[in-house]
């Protein structure tokens, strides 16, 4: 049954109304309803507020380096320390290392630009973090609902947005509802902020409907993959944030690596890949495992034979990262809301930091907000927000890295000498502005014009597979569901993307979802294994033909990150 033929048997939906609705309950989301109950406290009035979050609990679904710089959480609870937000481990040193197969080199401190530069942050868990924040949130009277998806853009007659609808619960495989199937609610509101994360279900809906994107440039993406480890006190240095460039990748492919030393002996890794690769024998998830064996990167995981303690992994994730800054961020707003953080895309690549960005950005949109509402206005744009997101820190702090990725293009050699010249000695100042004219899957190039990638078996201590990495995400699909990776096409996979491309969604896709099977008649066809899927959301950006679709699975699924 289409939704619409649900809505006819089953409808209508129960509606729910607020001054505001947050679609998305990570750092931007929450700051964003923060800020509004924060401000009508201040006036002695009341805004209603609901955040929407589709992951079992704030933070199941969020997943970072993280080293985070606090100067917004600093403007949001200045009292942060003295209300126990999980900001414990303080960055103590910093290396920025290039690497060849066999060794590295470190760039002196003195020499790195600000933009690279830690001292005054912190080694985060961002899930940690979320959750604290999701606390703050309800004791200041703003309503969490776990577990529920925004599926649905809700619009009024005269094309605003006036909210959104969840999903349905119980929809079985075969489309059709089940035994406890419930049909979704609608939640109205005088405003909907959208702080999905990166690529946003409906946040892409949105951007394309209201052509949000005009006259920017095509957004751009990174695949970051990350593991959590614990590891030998030995080894163990408590604040040290390590970023590596070079070796595996070769030098015309972006890329690059996170080493931070948490509290309580964990480390976290990481390997993010630009998702404007040309190769598609590349696998990320293989260059993250290439990577680890790197003398300098094995050093903090392996010792047994000095009589270390073995290390031990503990979890795994993937996400997408939106990483095109400012020259690919669309208009934030539109009649009836807004969009904020990733879903925009205000990440600071050159930082690689995102956290104090989003947080921001939905500060200034909650301000921009609490104001029409107070005014007695709904469902028009919050000019009030693009103006403020000019006049602040945030524009000009993204504005100085505007060039940063774009420079890669040239090679990892120019892009990193020409980005040392740009941040440290004209401090972010450059005089031009480059640009890109295409996006992340228009890069990839035909198999046939390209080298075979002969990755190395995993080891099982040091490297691992992918099905063993998703085991330890905790990732959960309600198996009876319609599949949320949709195809447009489905003899789009075998027909040009296998036969032109050597499938490469087998190996962009992290967690194991797409396989390539033979029929008994000897034909291919591509499986779809929904249930291993981490949102990650790269499939949907890198598809070189763009025929699959990430869509909402039931609320409460997917991966449950833990000390992430």
């Amino acid at each position: 049954m289409t939704n619409q033929e649900i809505l006819n048997q089953f409808g209508p939906r129960e509606a729910m109304e607020y001054d505001v609705v947050v679609v998305g309950g990570g750092p931007g989301g929450l700051s964003t309803a923060i800020r509004l109950k924060q401000l009508a406290a201040e006036k002695g009035q009341d805004v209603s507020v609901v955040v929407l979050e589709k992951g079992a609990e704030p933070g199941a679904h969020i997943l970072s380096g993280a080293v985070l710089d606090p100067i917004a959480l600093n403007e949001l609870f200045p009292d942060w320390k003295a209300l126990g937000a999980p900001l414990n481990q303080p960055v103590t040193d910093e290396a920025m290392m290039f690497l060849s197969e066999t060794t590295g080199y470190r760039t002196p401190n003195f020499l790195l630009p600000k933009c690279s530069q830690n001292h005054g942050n912190y080694v985060i868990s961002l899930g940690a973090l979320t959750r604290w924040l999701a606390t703050q949130a309800e004791s200041l009277g703003v309503e969490i609902f776990p577990g529920f998806t925004a599926a649905e853009i809700l619009y009024s007659e005269a094309g605003a947005v006036r909210g959104v609808a969840t999903g349905n619960l119980g929809v079985e495989k075969s489309g059709e509802p089940g035994e406890n199937f419930q049909i979704g609610m609608e939640l109205l509101a005088k405003y909907t902020i959208f702080a999905e994360g990166s690529r946003g279900h409906l946040g892409r809906q949105l951007i394309a409907k209201f052509k949000l994107d005009d006259g920017c440039d095509p957004q751009s993406y990174a695949l970051g993959i990350k593991e959590l480890w614990e590891i030998d006190p030995a080894r163990h240095e408590p604040g040290l944030v390590v970023h590596t460039a070079g070796w595996p990748m070769n030098d015309s492919t972006y890329g690059g690596s996170f080493l931070y030393h948490m509290e309580d002996n964990k480390i976290a890794l990481g390997f993010i890949t630009g998702l404007n690769y040309a190769n598609p024998y590349l696998s990320p998830f293989e260059e993250f495992q290439r990577w680890k064996t790197h003398p300098n990167i094995r050093y903090y995981l392996e010792g047994e034979d000095k009589g270390l303690k073995p290390a031990k992994r503990l979890a795994y994730g993937a996400r997408a990262i939106t990483a095109g800054g400012i020259m690919s961020l669309p208009k934030t707003v539109f009649a009836g809301g807004a969009l904020v953080g990733c879903d925009a895309g205000f990440l600071n690549v050159s930082r690689i930091k995102g956290s104090h960005t989003a947080m921001k950005s939905g500060m200034l949109a909650a301000e921009a907000a609490y104001e029409a509402v107070c005014a007695g206005r709904q469902h028009d744009e919050l000019s009030a927000y693009p103006l403020a997101f000019h006049n602040s820190w945030l524009y000009t702090e993204l504005n100085k890295s505007r060039n940063f990725k774009a420079w890669f293009k040239y090679g990892l050699t120019v892009g990193s000498l020409m980005n040392g010249f740009e941040q440290f000695g004209l401090k972010g100042n450059m005089p031009w502005t480059l640009h890109r004219d295409k996006p992340d899957h228009a890069y990839l190039k035909p198999a046939a014009e390209c080298t075979p990638i002969n990755y190395p078996k995993p080891d099982g201590k040091l490297t691992f597979d992918r099905l063993s990495s998703v085991y330890i995400s905790n990732v959960n699909h309600e198996e009876n569901q319609p599949a949320h990776l949709t195809l447009k096409d489905d003899s789009v996979p075998v027909a040009i993307n296998l036969e032109k491309f050597a499938g490469p969604e087998q190996r962009y896709c992290p967690a194991g979802v797409y396989e390539f099977m033979k029929n008994d008649d000897g034909t291919d066809r591509l499986q779809i294994n929904a249930a291993n899927c981490v949102h990650c959301k790269t499939c949907d950006i890198k598809d070189p033909t763009q025929n699959i679709v990430w869509v909402t699975p039931e609320g409460g699924g997917g991966p449950n990150y833990a000390g992430m």
